[in-house]
């Protein structure tokens, strides 16, 4: 799928309320604001087309705490061009994409739990709770046009193995459909890539994430 990183770029700022995108020579940054997570770098190369020159460039720029790095490129790869102020995800995520129209599957709840669903600024969120309204799953998903960013999935420790992981990502991808998107676009974990591949999904590329910690001579 062409434009995928910028597809992913564009659902998540919509997603998290984040800056829109600057456009960089390498890529995208994005002001995000949060104490532990000011800002975000996204090179927009992917697999083999990812230049370590680049990456490294990159990356000796960052001078502020606080600031993530994301190339999507495996972390034995990407670790090697980080200098030691940078800490390094040692697990891979994995940027992936799926068909909306493959949303098969059965969208209701199971006995004993209660699924909601609400839009507001652009974003979709499907919540799950339990018999007692405690938190059992949720996800949401924001649409920018033929493609839509699935982002968020959780499901509580003590519901999983229940299918609601499932059941969240595909109220989203049909919520996502109904409103004109044709792609879903998702960067999950290793541990959430077994339950999206078993739903249509595909691996496009590794995802390394990176947050640079501050020098130790310098501003926190």
């Amino acid at each position: 799928m062409d434009g995928v990183v910028r597809a992913w770029v564009d659902g998540w700022v919509v997603s998290r309320g984040a800056s829109s995108p600057v456009r960089e020579p390498w890529g995208f940054t994005i002001d995000v604001g949060e104490a532990d997570h000011v800002s975000r770098h996204v090179l927009d190369a992917t697999n083999d087309a990812v230049d370590e020159e680049t990456v490294s460039k990159v990356a000796d720029a960052v001078t502020g705490a606080g600031v993530w790095l994301k190339v999507f490129q495996e972390p034995s790869v990407v670790g090697g061009r980080l200098g030691p102020d940078w800490w390094v995800d040692p697990e891979p995520g994995y940027l992936m994409t799926a068909p909306l129209t493959d949303a098969a599957g059965d969208a209701s709840a199971p006995d004993g739990c209660r699924l909601r669903t609400w839009s507001r600024g652009g974003v979709t969120r499907v919540l799950v709770t339990a018999a007692d309204g405690s938190l059992a799953a949720r996800g949401q998903v924001a649409p920018t046009g033929v493609t839509a960013v699935v982002d968020r999935i959780w499901t509580s420790p003590a519901h999983r193995r229940r299918g609601l992981g499932g059941l969240v990502v595909r109220v989203l991808q049909r919520a996502a459909a109904e409103q004109g998107a044709e792609t879903g676009v998702l960067a999950g974990t290793p541990a959430g890539r077994a339950l999206y591949e078993s739903l249509g999904w595909q691996v496009v590329s590794p995802l390394t994430s990176a947050k640079f910690t501050g020098r130790p001579d310098g501003p926190a």
